[in-house]
């Protein structure tokens, strides 16, 4: 079947990219609003786009209007921000926080989740998540009806037990993440390819 974009509404564009685009990683995003209230929400436009130095990025949609949601408000105004890898111990409470909540209201509080302050940052990590991200924003980016932000990392809070010769367990991690809908998925089958060597 060959379908134009143009050709079908916004929305039928998004199913099809959620539903192509899979498994994407959940980020789980801490950030903290003029007032310090914190903020967190999940969100599955996110990945690694650089090592050196260590950056992710996150996409966030706006809202009707073209409004900002808390997350990239909070982000673009203080420069700020924790990421951390949602996970399946995590994941009921991690999914709590995406209720539209009114700005000023702490998602963490609601979900019972616990907030311990950042090393680097004023925006604090969660107690009850095995992985976060300290991040400064690097760059940002208007790209139609989203805002890309793109955070270098200043350093990791990572669960001693994930830890094994500096590589992360991702058995022992457990991520999850989204497909489409209300779908998401957890580690499955796990196999290794090496990567092919050019012998002229």
């Amino acid at each position: 079947m060959f379908i134009r974009v143009d050709e079908q509404s916004e929305h039928d564009n998004y199913k099809l990219l959620i539903g192509s685009v899979v498994p994407r990683p959940i980020a789980f995003v801490t950030t903290v609003d003029g007032d310090g209230t914190v903020n967190a929400a999940p969100f599955s436009f996110f990945n690694i786009v650089s090592n050196e130095p260590p950056m992710v990025m996150i996409s966030c949609v706006r809202r009707a209007g073209d409004v900002l949601k808390d997350t990239p408000r909070n982000i673009l105004d203080n420069g700020e921000f924790t990421v951390h890898i949602a996970d399946e111990d995590a994941i009921a409470a991690i999914n709590h926080t995406s209720i539209d909540a009114p700005a000023g209201v702490g998602e963490l509080e609601l979900a019972g989740l616990t907030a311990v302050p950042g090393a680097m940052i004023r925006v604090p990590h969660v107690q009850e998540c095995k992985i976060a991200m300290e991040c400064k924003l690097a760059k940002h980016l208007d790209l139609g009806h989203s805002t890309l932000l793109i955070g270098e990392v200043l350093c990791f809070h990572i669960a001693d037990e994930l830890l094994s010769h500096g590589r992360i367990d991702p058995l022992k991690l457990k991520p999850i993440s989204r497909l489409a809908g209300a779908s998401y998925a957890g580690i499955g089958r796990i196999f290794e390819l090496e990567r092919p060597k050019y012998e002229p």
